[in-house]
């Protein structure tokens, strides 16, 4: 029980976590970060429910506190609820609809986030598909999934620093 327990304390810090050279592979573009809808930035609170997964690892449902904010041509999303910290890549865009990814490498374990959302004024709605990869010897040796529908409720306003 200890050693899930760690093991899902560590996927949930690593998929909020940075490695250095992961992201400099996925720097962001100005004309994606233009596209992302000033109501996306702000501060949300997020309950994600499991539709299915391929693993015991991952948690049923979650509740957290997300900070969605942009400095100069980063966006950057914080878990309020954790403390945990990640810059997201934005893959499309539009005034009701972001997708972005959030990537996560330590040791032998990476973590792919991919969030699709709509967003309706105060509220947004959508699907968040988590892959865990583990690695021995540069190759992939257990691949862990899990889809979760989320929700979002706004509960502070924007936060864009030009």
């Amino acid at each position: 029980m200890m050693k899930r327990i760690i093991l899902l304390f560590f996927i949930l810090l690593s998929g909020f976590g940075t490695n250095v050279a992961f992201a400099e592979e996925t720097k962001l573009l100005t004309a994606e970060i233009s596209m992302v809808p000033n109501n996306f930035y702000g501060t949300w609170r997020v309950v994600s429910k499991m539709s299915n997964s391929n693993s015991t690892i991952f948690k049923e449902k979650s509740l957290d506190i997300w900070n969605l904010s942009r400095t100069g041509d980063v966006i950057t999303l914080c878990n309020l609820f954790n403390g945990a910290t990640a810059q997201i890549t934005v893959s499309e865009a539009d005034k009701k609809h972001v997708v972005f990814t959030k990537y996560g490498k330590q040791k032998d374990k990476e973590l792919v986030d991919r969030v699709e959302i709509s967003i309706k004024g105060d509220s947004f709605e959508g699907v968040d598909k988590i892959m865990l990869k583990t690695y021995v010897d540069g190759k992939i040796v257990k691949t862990e999934s899990a889809k979760y529908h989320i929700t979002g409720e706004k509960i502070g306003g924007g936060n864009i620093i030009e």
